[in-house]
């Protein structure tokens, strides 16, 4: 089974929800997931030293045995903390999915090329789901 670390802003409800619903795609096609605020936790009161270093430790630990990597690429511009894993899937070699949630802001150049030239990038969840169905066929 592939293991999949979806990525993506955690700031509000709604990105959070929009990351459960890639997740549950996934799931529905027989992918493992992790994400982040589910599995690892939301930061809620006081952000320690603990707090951080779990979270950071569990994080990098799914990111790194992660066969894929989904991103969800939204806002002004692409979260720093998305970025950063972006990047380290990149290095790593990791497949790269991108979903803009069709942003009406041109994303940034170098996260484009990241994900194949933007062909990895999907403008919503039913392109994304179709994707992931045409892989299983």
């Amino acid at each position: 089974m592939k293991k999949v670390y979806i990525a993506g802003p955690l700031f509000d409800d709604h990105e959070r929800k929009y990351l459960e619903e890639i997740s549950a795609i996934l799931e529905k096609y027989s992918y493992d997931t992790f994400l982040p605020h589910r599995d690892a936790g939301l930061v809620k009161g006081e952000f320690t030293l603990e707090t951080k270093t779990r979270i950071y430790d569990t994080d990098m630990e799914n990111l790194k045995s992660a066969d894929i990597v989904v991103a969800l690429l939204t806002g002004r511009d692409v979260d720093s903390g998305t970025s950063a894993e972006i990047g380290y899937a990149y290095a790593s070699n990791k497949v790269l999915i991108g979903i803009s949630a069709n942003n009406i802001k041109v994303l940034n150049n170098f996260i484009w090329g990241l994900f194949n030239y933007g062909k990895n990038i999907f403008d919503g969840l039913e392109d994304f789901e179709s994707y992931i169905e045409n892989l299983n066929n």
